[in-house]
């Protein structure tokens, strides 16, 4: 066990995708779309909103329906099967109303039909406290925030201790500090695991991702990667990292046309 009461890391590996297509109603999303996405590492996806970033979560986790267009393989370089593996942080929070919000970070737990023990409550009371929601494990979902329901969805996604994490703006609705203060915390928590984040905020990107994509077009393809020096959570003021920044920004501004 890790000292925050996790399990040992087990291991992770690259995600492969070859020779991806996938379509909606016709509207080809990507096309021949072949990628490694590193194990072990953060690997930051950013682009316009409607690209094809969230799809390309639920292209990696097998979730498009059997009425999407979908061909090519995802797979891990090990063989191993990812759906065994992997944790999904979708953008809405997808807390259950009628359980606790305790009851909701043990969620993954109760579908599997895992006994849940003093030790698993006392695990999901921490990652509770550690997301700053100390005092409303018993409380439900619709008593709390915008931003405070996302934080209980982190809890719950690193409840799951699993060796691959893909997140879908798992930040978006907190305030500033706060966003920063949950950044170094899913740095630290997910440090070895191999993680794919989607999110909006270039410095966001910069501080957690050891790779960061531009995702443009359609079909959508990933630039080549920007690879900021440092390890994962690097300081906002970080010089460097501010540089960065900017050249990001640049990037994203040229594929949208401002």
């Amino acid at each position: 066990m890790n000292a925050d009461g996790s399990a040992s890391l087990s291991n992770s590996s690259a995600i492969r995708i070859d020779n991806a297509r996938l379509a909606f109603g016709g509207q080809v999303v990507f096309d021949r779309l072949s990628l490694t996405l590193p194990g072990h590492q953060w690997t930051c996806l950013l682009g316009p909103s409607g690209v094809g970033k969230t799809a390309l979560l639920r292209l990696i986790l097998g979730l498009h329906k059997p009425a999407d267009a979908v061909c090519g393989t995802v797979i891990c370089a090990d063989g191993a099967p990812l759906a065994e593996r992997a944790a999904y942080m979708a953008q809405r929070d997808l807390l259950l109303p009628w359980l606790s919000v305790r009851d909701n970070v043990l969620l993954g737990q109760r579908l599997r039909g895992q006994r849940i023990d003093a030790a698993g409550r006392r695990r999901a009371d921490a990652l509770l406290d550690a997301v700053g929601l100390n005092g409303v494990a018993d409380a439900k979902p619709d008593t709390l925030s915008g931003g405070m329901r996302q934080r209980a969805a982190l809890a719950r996604t690193l409840m799951e201790d699993r060796s691959t994490v893909l997140m879908d703006e798992p930040f978006s609705a907190v305030d500033a500090i706060t966003r920063i203060r949950l950044q170094t915390l899913s740095a630290r928590m997910l440090t070895g695991r191999t993680v794919v984040m989607v999110t909006h905020d270039p410095l966001e990107a910069l501080r957690l991702g050891h790779r960061i994509h531009v995702m443009a077009g359609r079909p959508a393809r990933l630039d080549s990667p920007i690879v900021p020096p440092g390890a994962p959570p690097r300081a906002v003021d970080d010089p460097k990292i501010l540089a960065l920044q900017g050249r990001l920004l640049g990037r994203l501004a040229e594929v949208t046309g401002q």
